[in-house]
């Protein structure tokens, strides 16, 4: 991710939600509960299967573009309203517990956005990854972060909110 790159809130869309009661509450208006029932089933098979095979064919029917050798843990969580709006890339781990949100319903309006996960990307155990988040190749989430910003190419970041802790690709330039 660069400087060019917009932030997070840019890359999400804004979904207002007039009238007295918050944006969950009118959800079945924007998406269908039949698709929502039928990709939480999917889901809960998803969280407590253990064969990788298994997870990535169901990943797959949800929506998500899926790369070679993806690992994903128990009990992680994709989007149950907007799967389809993840990317995996090739050999993503997701580690035990993790939840990738595509959608946030607060008071006025829901926002919905991509996530990306670049080739080689690991997230830790409980991490959680908010709406319009890109996660640059071989970054890496630790337990029980809370991401809110692009995590670039390399970089660990941990917390909440996520911060870089560790640039790689920075430290091999120090290093030279």
């Amino acid at each position: 991710m660069s400087e060019d790159t917009p932030a997070r809130h840019d890359r999400t869309t804004r979904h207002p939600t007039p009238g007295p009661r918050n944006s969950l509450h009118g959800w079945p208006r924007h998406r269908s509960p039949l698709v929502v029932a039928y990709n939480y089933a999917l889901v809960w098979l998803l969280r407590v299967s253990p064969s990788l095979r298994l997870k990535r064919l169901l990943l797959s029917t949800l929506g998500v573009d899926v790369g070679e050798g993806v690992s994903w843990g128990l009990e992680a969580t994709p989007d149950v309203f907007w799967p389809n709006d993840i990317t995996l890339g090739d050999d993503v781990l997701i580690g035990y517990d993790a939840t990738l949100l595509c959608h946030e319903f607060l008071q006025d309006e829901y926002r919905t956005g991509e996530v990306v996960l670049d080739d080689r990307a690991m997230v830790g155990a409980g991490a959680i990854i908010l709406p319009g988040v890109h996660v640059g190749a071989d970054a890496q989430i630790a337990a029980n972060s809370l991401v809110v910003d692009d995590d670039p190419a390399g970089a660990t970041v941990a917390g909440v909110p996520a911060e870089i802790v560790s640039d790689s690709e920075a430290e091999d330039v120090a290093g030279d």
